[in-house]
């Protein structure tokens, strides 16, 4: 199962990042979370099957930001 990183952007909506199968060579999930997430933004990694299944209403994702939990983007 893969994993990716959620985060709330400045203007509140969800974004997601899909980390490169190679990125997983050299560093962690949370290592990389501190690099892809823009600097002071806190993020959480999730099984990508926990994503919503219908995309076509992704820019109306949210998410709580108090559920942000495994680290802050440096």
């Amino acid at each position: 199962m893969s994993q990716v990183i959620i985060y709330r952007r400045p203007d509140g909506l969800a974004a997601v990042f899909w980390p490169a199968s190679h990125a997983y060579e050299t560093h962690t999930m949370e290592e990389i979370g501190a690099i892809a997430v823009p600097t002071g933004l806190p993020f959480k990694i999730i099984d990508e099957s926990d994503l919503p299944p219908d995309r076509s209403e992704r820019m109306g994702w949210v998410v709580n930001e108090a559920d942000l939990t495994d680290g802050v983007g440096a």
